[in-house]
C-alpha cells in the first residue's frame, strides 16, 4: 500500500493585500455588504464558482490577479475600509459589556448538531441549523461571552438533484476543510487539540477545528482521523445520516466530546445551552466530572449542574424527538452508571416521562428537561404545545404551570438583507440601525422612506431573482440531459412584473408543500389571469428517508411541466442559504401553510419583511404573534382540525380566496404614477411590525437576561468555595423529597361570606400538615381565577399564603386573601410547593393540592 504524506498549499498573497486572508478567515464578512463586495471585486466569477467561499477563492485566484491588485488604488482603498470596519467591530464596546460587564467570569457554551452560518460551510440541513448560526452571529454582535460547539461533517448534508421524473436524488460531496473557513485548534506546543470518548470496547478520538464568527468562536469536532477505525471515522461523515446506533454515537460525541473539547481549550462554561436534545448527554458528563472533582454524590451534582443548563426544544411532535431503545442506551452509556454511582433503572428514568415504566424508550428531550433548570419553546404557541406534550414529567402540575416557557425565534437581519436595502436603511433609519435592530423607534422611520425609492429597489431585486431562477433552471435541465428546446424555454420562465410567491423550506409532509395544487383548474385561472397573473417559486429538500416529502416535490415538478403552468411555477433544486437569499430578497409574498400547530416557529417567514416582503401564512408558529392585519395575510383563523382532509380543503380554498380577492388586487392596484401605494403601505407595515421583534438580537438578549445570567449566577452560587451551598441545597432537597409523602392539606376554610363584592377580598385559611418540614421549607399558595364551562380555572393567578403561629403536631395554619376585581364565577384551590432560594422551577412530583 502506498503511504501518502499530506501537505498543504497556501496562496501567496502579496503583503500589501494580506488583510484579505484575515477578513476571509472570519465569517463576519458574510454579513457585511462591503466585505462581500470586496470579494466579488477580487474575482466575481470565481466567487460564484466557489459557492462564495472566500478562503477557497483566495487559493484559486490567479497569481497575476493578486499581483495586479497591489497597484489598484481603488481596490486598496476598498480593502483598507473593510479592514478598518472589521477592526472597529472586533474592538467596539458591546451591549453585554455595557449592561452586564460585571459578569467577567460568565461563559456560555452553545451546543447544536448543526450550524447554518453560510453556504460555503455546508454543515446544516434547515431551520434548526440556520437558527443556531444566527444565534452565534447575534451573540457576536451583542458581545455575549459565548462559544459554539458542534460537529464537523465530512460530507455535511446532502446535495439535491432531481431525476427526469422529478424524484429527489442525493449525493454527498466531500468537504475539504482545508479550503474552508476552518482552522485546526492547536495547543501551546503546536500539537492538535484532541479529545477522547469511551465507546464500547474502544476509545474514539476527535480533533477540534475552529470557525471564527465575528467575536464568537465555533468549535467543531472531527472524528475522521487515522486514530479511529474506519467505522468510527464515519461518526462525523453525514449530518443526520445512518441508523439509530449512529445517531447515539454522534450525540455522545457532540455532548460528551463537545464538553471535553471546550475544557481542553481552557474554557469552563458556567452555562451550557442545548439547542434541541441532540447534545443532552453533556449534562451526564458534567455531573460525572463534578462528582469526581468535588467528591459529591449524584443528587448534589445533578442539582448543581441543572442550575447552569438551558434547553431549547424545537419539535412539536413526540415522534420528532430522539428516542432510543434501552439496549442501545446500555451499549453506550453503561460506563456512566458506575461513574454516577446510580443503578441502571435510575439512569433510564432520567430519559423517561414515567421513570418506573421499563417499556418506555429513553428520550433525549426528557433527559434535557430533567437536567436543565431553564427550558423553552421557540414561539408562544410552541411553548403551549410543549407544556402539553411534556406535562407528564410533572404529575399533578396544571399544564399552564409546567416549567417550559417560550422565547420566540428571530433571524439575523444583516445575513438576509440585500445590499440595496441595507443602503436604504442607512439613509432613512440612520447608520446605527444595524446595531439596534430591536429598537422599535428606529423602525418607525420606515414611514420616511419614499414609496418610489422602496419600490424601485424591490423591482430590481425581483428582476435579479428571475434572472437567477432562469440560470438555475437551465443548469438543472442541462444536468438531466433535457432536450435543447426545453433548456432554451427556461429563458422565458417567470415574469419580473408578475406577483411572485415563494415557498421554500424542508419538505416534510406536515408543511403541505402542495396545498396550493388542490384545485388545479382554479389555480390555472389565478396564475394565467391576463390582468393579474401570479407565479410561484418552490425550493426545498426532503429527508433522504422521507418518501412522503419526496412525493410532494415530484408532484410540484409534474404540475410545473403542464402547459398552463410551465412559465408560472418553478422548482429550484438544491436549496441552500444562497438560494434562500435570492428568494427572500426578491419575492413579493412568502407562503407558509403548515398543519397547525406543528410549525414550532418558522423563521423563513421572518426574513422577507426585512426586504419589504409580505407573509401569507397559517396562524401557526411565529405568525400568531407577527400578524397585524395590514402587514400580510392569515390563512384561516387559527383553527385545528381532527379531519385532516377537510382541513386541507378548507384552507386551500381560503388561499385561493385570498389570492383572488385580496392579494392580487392589492398588488395590481396602481396609482397614476404606476406605484401600488396600497401594497407599499403593507410592505412598510410588515417592516415596522416584524423587523424590530423577530430578530436574533432581541432573541439572544432575551436568552441572556432571562436564562443565561440567572443560570450563571445560580451555578456560581452553588459551586463557590467547597460547594458547601450546593451540598446544603442537595441535602435540603433530599430531605424534602423523603418527607413529601407526609405533606397534606388538612382542611381549607373560607373566612367570611363566599359571595364577595367587586373590590373586596376573599379571605382563606388552610391547615397544612408538613410532617418534619417547617413553614420556611414550603410555599403555600392560593391558586385562583375565572371558571370555564367545565368548572376549571382557565387563567390562573396565585397568591402566597403566610404562616400563622407555631405548628401543632406538624400541622400549621396559613392565611391569604384573593383580590376580587371582576364579577362572575371564580374558583380557587390551595397548593403546597417546596421553597428554597436555589429552587428555580417546579420539581417533578413535589406538589400537593387541597
Amino acid at each position: 500500500m502506498i503511504q501518502i504524506r499530506k501537505f498543504s498549499i497556501l496562496p501567496r498573497v502579496p503583503e500589501r493585500i494580506k488583510a484579505l486572508e484575515r477578513i476571509a478567515s472570519n465569517l463576519w464578512w458574510a454579513w457585511n455588504p462591503e466585505a462581500i463586495s470586496l470579494f466579488r471585486r477580487l474575482d466575481e466569477n470565481l466567487f460564484s464558482a466557489t459557492n462564495h467561499n472566500a478562503i477557497k477563492m483566495l487559493g484559486l485566484v490567479d497569481q497575476d490577479r493578486l499581483d495586479q491588485l497591489v497597484d489598484d488604488s481603488g481596490f486598496l482603498s476598498h480593502l483598507d475600509n473593510v479592514t478598518q470596519a472589521l477592526d472597529d467591530y472586533m474592538s467596539a464596546s458591546t451591549w453585554f459589556k455595557e449592561e452586564h460587564g460585571d459578569r467577567t467570569d460568565m461563559k456560555v457554551a452553545y451546543f447544536s448538531a448543526e450550524f447554518g452560518l453560510h453556504e460555503s460551510l455546508p454543515i446544516y440541513s434547515g431551520g434548526l441549523g440556520v437558527l443556531a448560526g444566527d444565534h452565534l452571529k447575534a451573540a457576536s454582535d451583542l458581545g455575549i461571552p459565548l462559544v459554539g460547539v458542534g460537529l464537523l461533517y465530512q460530507q455535511g448534508y446532502f446535495r439535491q438533484y432531481l431525476n427526469a421524473d422529478g424524484w429527489q436524488q442525493e449525493h454527498y460531496p466531500q468537504n475539504d476543510f482545508y479550503t474552508m473557513v476552518c482552522e485546526i485548534e492547536r495547543d501551546g506546543s503546536g500539537e492538535e487539540v484532541k479529545v477522547s470518548i469511551e465507546y464500547p470496547g474502544r476509545t474514539v478520538v476527535a480533533r477540534v477545528w475552529k470557525v471564527q464568527v465575528g467575536r464568537v468562536p465555533l468549535y467543531l469536532l472531527d472524528a475522521n482521523i487515522p486514530e479511529n477505525s474506519p467505522e468510527d471515522r464515519q461518526i462525523t461523515a453525514q449530518l443526520y445520516g445512518g441508523d439509530q446506533d449512529m445517531r447515539v454515537r454522534q450525540e455522545l460525541l457532540l455532548g460528551v466530546g463537545g464538553l471535553r473539547a471546550v475544557r481542553a481549550l481552557g474554557i469552563e462554561p458556567s452555562v451550557c445551552h442545548m439547542n434541541e436534545g441532540h447534545s443532552a448527554f453533556l449534562s451526564i458528563e458534567k455531573i460525572a466530572t463534578a462528582m469526581e472533582k468535588h467528591k459529591i454524590d449524584f443528587d448534589t451534582a445533578s442539582k448543581t449542574v441543572a442550575s447552569g443548563c438551558v434547553f431549547t426544544t424545537h419539535t412539536p411532535v413526540e415522534a420528532g424527538n430522539d428516542m432510543f431503545p434501552p439496549y442501545l442506551v446500555d451499549t453506550y452509556m453503561a460506563p456512566f452508571y458506575k461513574r454516577l454511582g446510580i443503578d441502571r433503572e435510575k439512569f433510564m428514568g432520567l430519559g423517561r416521562q414515567h421513570p418506573e415504566d421499563k417499556g418506555e424508550p429513553f428520550c433525549m428531550t426528557v433527559l434535557a428537561l430533567r437536567l436543565a433548570n431553564h427550558a423553552n419553546g421557540v414561539s408562544k404557541l410552541h411553548g403551549q404545545v410543549s407544556r402539553r406534550m411534556w406535562k407528564k414529567i410533572w404529575p399533578d402540575v396544571p399544564e399552564g404551570d409546567v416549567p417550559i416557557s417560550s422565547i420566540t425565534n428571530g433571524i439575523h437581519v444583516k445575513s438576509v438583507l440585500s445590499a440595496e436595502m441595507s443602503q436604504l436603511y442607512d439613509r432613512y433609519l440612520g447608520v446605527d440601525w444595524g446595531d439596534r435592530p430591536g429598537d422599535h423607534s428606529i423602525w418607525q422611520r420606515v414611514e420616511q422612506i419614499p414609496d418610489a425609492e422602496l419600490w424601485r429597489i424591490h423591482e430590481r431585486r425581483k428582476e435579479r431573482l428571475v434572472a437567477f431562477a432562469r440560470r438555475r433552471m437551465k443548469r438543472q435541465l442541462g444536468v438531466r440531459n433535457a432536450p435543447a428546446s426545453e433548456i432554451q424555454m427556461a429563458d422565458s420562465i417567470l415574469d419580473p412584473d408578475a406577483l411572485t410567491i415563494g415557498f421554500a423550506r424542508r419538505f416534510a409532509t406536515y408543511k403541505r408543500g402542495t396545498l396550493i395544487f388542490r384545485d388545479l383548474d382554479r389555480l390555472a385561472k389565478i396564475v394565467n389571469d391576463p390582468n393579474r397573473p401570479v407565479q410561484f417559486i418552490f425550493a426545498g429538500k426532503a429527508h433522504p428517508r422521507d418518501n412522503g416529502g419526496k412525493e410532494l416535490i415530484a408532484h410540484i415538478v409534474h404540475v410545473s411541466r403542464r402547459d398552463e403552468f410551465r412559465r408560472r411555477i418553478v422548482f429550484l433544486e438544491d436549496y441552500d442559504l444562497n438560494v434562500a437569499r435570492y428568494l427572500v430578497q426578491g419575492v413579493d409574498v412568502w407562503l407558509n401553510n403548515p398543519r397547525r400547530p406543528l410549525e414550532a416557529s418558522g423563521t423563513s417567514g421572518m426574513k422577507g419583511p426585512t426586504n419589504g416582503n409580505l407573509n401569507m401564512s397559517v396562524l401557526d408558529g411565529w405568525w400568531v404573534e407577527g400578524f397585524a392585519h395590514d402587514n400580510g395575510w392569515a390563512i384561516g383563523g387559527g383553527e385545528e382540525y381532527s379531519d385532516l382532509n377537510y382541513q386541507d380543503e378548507v384552507e386551500s380554498r381560503a388561499m385561493y380566496e385570498l389570492l383572488e380577492k385580496e392579494v392580487a388586487p392589492l398588488y395590481y392596484g396602481r396609482q397614476a404614477d404606476g406605484l401600488p401605494r396600497g401594497w407599499i403601505h403593507y410592505m412598510k407595515r410588515s417592516m415596522m411590525t416584524v423587523c424590530p421583534t423577530f430578530n436574533t438580537n432581541r432573541m439572544v438578549q432575551e436568552y441572556t437576561e432571562r436564562f443565561y445570567i440567572d443560570a450563571h449566577d445560580g451555578f456560581v452560587d452553588l459551586t463557590k468555595g467547597d460547594l458547601s451551598t450546593g451540598r446544603e441545597y442537595a441535602q435540603w432537597l433530599r430531605r424534602v423529597e423523603q418527607e413529601w409523602k407526609n405533606v397534606a392539606v388538612e382542611d381549607v376554610t373560607t373566612l367570611g361570606d363566599d359571595h364577595v363584592k367587586v373590590g373586596g377580598d376573599l379571605r382563606v385559611m388552610a391547615r397544612i400538615k408538613l410532617g418534619s418540614l417547617q413553614p420556611s421549607d414550603v410555599n403555600v399558595e392560593l391558586y385562583h381565577g375565572d371558571l370555564d364551562a367545565a368548572g376549571q380555572i382557565s387563567s390562573p393567578n396565585t397568591v402566597a399564603m403566610s404562616g400563622n403561629g407555631s405548628g401543632d403536631g406538624g400541622v400549621f395554619s396559613f392565611e391569604g386573601s384573593i383580590p376580587c376585581q371582576a364579577s362572575g364565577q371564580h374558583g380557587y384551590a390551595v397548593r403546597v410547593l417546596p421553597q428554597n432560594p436555589h429552587l428555580d422551577r417546579l420539581e417533578p412530583g413535589l406538589i400537593r393540592w387541597g
